[in-house]
């Protein structure tokens, strides 16, 4: 098996090793919202009943609208790890998997510890091979590669004429709902889209997510992660705040990405990437880089698999900037 991922948000290591306790620390690290949506009024039921049906409906509702499913109703999970763990359930054992790279790194890793090859391929073209599941993140994480929605589409007919699935990993695609496939899912049965709730609410913490699938394959993952599977209090924030104004929450993203990159234009940094939650630098020296902003109690992402990339996420205010391009001064960049 694979060694487990690093991934980012290690407040607590990074402390350990760099000094200072975690509270100390700029965690830009993540691509997740650094202002979090505020908590809406929820009913106190919710907190100490088991999740009632009429919980999860309001959720499903109010995620069909949000992500315009065309009346398909996205089945609630525990996070999008919770279903990329089971993703080799609905996987062809006979048949190799795609997965556009470089990405996040778990779909492989997941799919080789059950045993099956995986590709790594660039290009459309490749589905043409006879896969039997392809998976591209879209926007992608970390580079920010965006396909057009006619594209991916063409990808699940290609995987279709030889009986494969296409997951569509949309944990960015809040901020480019045009892009978005999850539409397209209730008239494509080899078609399933992933999404996550915490980043652009800025609520990883709920671990919440939702799968836009037809039946079939929505009710495995359903009867796979048994009931209750997510908690009363994350469907109702969930609910609330799908249906509130998040046009105030983009416009707030909109203008702390456009604070983070004047920053990084400021340190001379070569921006080769990324999304409205995060930015991908490369650097001939990205991992000293990196070690010299840990030492300012700054976390970013650094690649093992490309040690000239750093991926540097929102701070939360205008303080968090100037923290950051001190530190990056400092650095000698």
């Amino acid at each position: 098996m694979d060694a487990p991922i690093i991934h980012g948000g290690g407040i607590t290591e990074a402390a350990a090793h760099f000094g200072g306790t975690p509270e100390d620390w700029l965690d830009l690290s993540t691509g997740i919202n650094p202002c979090p949506a505020a908590l809406p009024a929820i009913d106190a039921g919710v907190w100490h009943r088991l999740p009632d049906r009429h919980v999860e409906e309001a959720a499903r509702i109010a995620a069909s609208r949000y992500y315009r499913t065309d009346g398909l109703m996205p089945l609630p999970v525990p996070g999008t790890q919770s279903v990329i763990q089971l993703l080799p359930r609905i996987a062809d054992p006979a048949k190799r998997s795609a997965i556009f790279a470089p990405t996040y790194g778990e779909y492989a890793r997941v799919l080789k510890a059950a045993g099956l090859v995986v590709d790594s391929v660039t290009c459309a073209d490749d589905l043409q091979a006879g896969y039997g599941l392809a998976v591209v993140v879209n926007p992608n994480n970390p580079t920010g590669r965006l396909i057009p929605p006619d594209e991916v589409l063409a990808m699940a007919q290609a995987m279709r004429a030889h009986g494969g699935l296409l997951v569509v990993d949309e944990a960015f695609g809040d901020l480019e709902p045009e892009a978005s496939v999850a539409r397209h899912v209730a008239a494509c049965d080899n078609l399933v889209v992933f999404r996550s709730f915490g980043k652009f609410f800025g609520l990883a913490g709920l671990r919440l997510g939702f799968i836009v699938a037809n039946p079939p394959i929505e009710e495995s993952f359903r009867e796979w992660l048994g009931p209750w599977s997510v908690s009363g209090p994350a469907l109702a924030l969930s609910a609330k705040l799908m249906e509130g104004d998040t046009q105030r929450i983009r416009a707030g993203i909109a203008q702390r990405k456009a604070a983070l990159d004047a920053v990084l234009c400021s340190a001379g940094l070569q921006v080769v990437g990324g999304t409205g939650l995060f930015a991908l630098v490369e650097h001939e020296r990205a991992h000293d880089l990196h070690a010299a902003l840990c030492k300012a109690h700054i976390l970013t992402r650094k690649f093992d698999y490309n040690p000239r990339w750093l991926r540097i996420g929102l701070a939360p205010d205008a303080g968090g900037d100037r923290r950051l391009a001190e530190a990056l001064n400092r650095g000698g960049v």
